[in-house]
């Protein structure tokens, strides 16, 4: 879509109301998306790591409550906790590799420990996401994605065969079958609305199969209440760490800050799905999708439950409902948090069986593999990203499966550290990005204060800048003209109750080929730059004083990018060489 077109699409707003009804019919539709998957992730886990059925039960719980009280704060928005947009927040499939491990290693406790801990990263992140997006960039988080497909796989596929004794050799494979059929032929062939409800279609296919065979059991279901909290189950939390909390730790970090990144996508996504005209994004509401979705993972912690994350199911129900009211976002929250009071309802996903589980599982590991190769393609892939990629995922899958040195690492804390594919993946990604960051040509910097004298020394910045790299006078003058307008657009977008205070403006400059990259960093938080230029696509019959500049910068620069973070805005401009 173009930048400047309406999209017709959007029926609600995020800060429009729609009647009641309509909200309500919206809401109880996602929420019955919703509540299959949130519980269904813990179950998987836990079945794969052997954990008793009653600490199954509490975890569904915990992870059904935080979950509806995180998207209601994502929704609500409160200062600067939550996006105030339609972000649905339920379990993070990025958790079950390093969440098994951890059960199987540690225990309960321990996990639930590791993932209070590794959420205070998450908070940290959106603090500084300005600084932090040169490490975490799309090579990483995409081969970080990938590896967790990979290293989860192997535990899935023998899940697809686990049946309980006496069962006939041919229920596992026709239920997992008929599960795994339905759900990616809807997911290839289907009509967009139907899609959103493949999942529930399979699951409920490959339990009708289950059920002449025995290995769909009622009687959990008949046995669970309808009201009541299982407060007996749960495991509490490890405050004496030993090496095996240390060793996971750093797996639990990166996953947090890899489900950070998604969140991030989500969060930019979610912007342009609920908005007729579309705008520039705005990272203030990306900070306050992490912060919820920290928020979110510290309390799956403190309850000793699967850590949680945004659904992209929100943008895919944002655009074929065309709703993007909070209104429905704060429906859809109390209707999750209430189901977790309701253990019969979480008893019927439960009991679903292990297979026709492991199924929908394959399915949507499938896509999360397919979702990093993405992420890393999309961001363009040369010699340099191509191997922190390809060599990152081959690492840690040779670790993951014992091919490097298996014999040598032994159940010490390089063991447990290093025998997580994810984890040992991840670090050679962000150890190369490191060192390539740490090796790269040295941007030229000017830090000064934002005032009358400003406009001078930058002039003179570039200057000697362009005069260093052997650019002719008349490229000189061009980067010269960007830079002033760059500065100008800045300093005069500011509104009046912070126009007093005292800021300071640092400008880097890299010479990349033919071109020039400038970055402005200052603590203005005016008008997004990229909307300003939207805006002259557009005839207007209000005069600005300050379109000149607007119109200058587009024609002279080739990219602008304008980051809005809380307290930060990061300008990037690239200036062509004339020829």
């Amino acid at each position: 879509m173009d930048a400047t077109e309406i999209n017709r699409n959007v029926r609600y707003e995020p800060n429009e109301s729609p009647p009641p009804l309509i909200a309500a019919g919206a809401a109880a539709q996602a929420t019955i998306l919703m509540v299959t998957p949130i519980v269904l992730t813990v179950v998987i886990v836990m079945r794969i790591a052997d954990q008793p059925e009653s600490l199954i039960v509490w975890g569904a719980f915990g992870a059904l409550l935080v979950s509806g009280l995180t998207t209601i704060l994502q929704a609500a928005g409160l200062g600067r906790f939550g996006s105030g947009h339609v972000l649905l927040m339920g379990t993070s499939g990025a958790f079950i590799a390093v969440c098994i491990a951890a059960l199987t290693t540690a225990g309960p406790a321990t996990m639930a420990s590791l993932i209070v801990v590794s959420s205070l990263f998450q908070f940290l992140l959106a603090h500084r996401l300005s600084v932090l997006r040169r490490i975490f960039t799309p090579v990483v988080t995409g081969t970080v994605i990938m590896l967790i497909s990979a290293t989860v796989f192997p535990v899935v596929f023998g899940s697809l065969t686990d049946v309980p004794e006496g069962t006939h050799s041919a229920a596992a494979p026709l239920a997992a079958g008929v599960t795994l059929a339905i759900v990616a032929g809807l997911v290839l062939r289907g009509a967009p609305r139907l899609r959103l409800w493949s999942p529930v279609i399979g699951i409920v296919a490959g339990c009708a199969v289950g059920v002449p065979f025995g290995i769909y059991d009622v009687k959990p279901i008949l046995d669970a209440q309808w009201f009541g909290v299982p407060f007996s189950s749960w495991p509490g939390l490890d405050v004496t760490p030993d090496h095996k909390f240390w060793a996971l730790l750093p797996a639990f970090i990166i996953v947090t800050l890899v489900g950070a990144i998604e969140t991030i996508g989500d969060g930019v996504a979610i912007q342009r799905v609920s908005q007729r005209r579309q705008r520039a994004t705005d990272f203030r509401v990306v900070q306050g999708a992490l912060n919820a979705d920290g928020t979110g993972n510290l309390l799956s912690g403190l309850l000793a439950t699967l850590p949680n994350t945004t659904y992209s199911t929100s943008i895919s129900l944002a655009e074929v409902t065309g709703i993007g009211s909070r209104r429905v976002g704060i429906y859809i929250g109390v209707l999750i948090a209430a189901v977790a009071f309701f253990p019969k309802v979480a008893a019927v996903v439960i009991a679903i069986p292990t297979p026709v589980a492991a199924a929908y599982i394959t399915v949507l590991l499938g896509l999360l593999f397919v979702q990093g190769m993405k992420i890393v393609i999309q961001d363009g892939v040369d010699h340099r990203k191509a191997t922190v990629a390809g060599v990152a995922f081959w690492i840690g899958t040779g670790f993951q499966n014992q091919w490097i040195y298996g014999d040598l690492l032994g159940d010490g804390f390089l063991g447990v550290l290093l025998g997580n594919g994810m984890t040992s993946g991840a670090i050679a990604a962000v150890i190369m990005m490191v060192f390539l960051e740490l090796t790269a040509p040295r941007r030229r910097k000017l830090e000064m204060p934002l005032n009358e004298d400003s406009l001078a020394l930058l002039t003179d910045f570039l200057t000697q800048f362009a005069t260093r790299i052997g650019w002719s006078q008349e490229s000189t003058n061009r980067l010269v003209l960007v830079g002033e307008e760059t500065l100008n657009s800045l300093a005069t977008e500011e509104p009046e109750e912070i126009a007093n205070r005292k800021r300071r403006l640092m400008v880097r400059a890299l010479a990349a080929g033919s071109a020039v990259e400038l970055e402005f960093v200052s603590g203005s938080e005016g008008i997004n730059l990229e909307d300003q230029l939207t805006y002259l696509e557009e005839p207007t019959d209000v005069p600005d004083v300050r379109e000149i500049s607007f119109r200058l910068l587009r024609h002279y620069a080739s990219s602008v990018r304008h980051q809005k973070y809380h307290g930060i805005d990061v300008v990037s401009v690239e200036v062509a060489r004339e020829v």
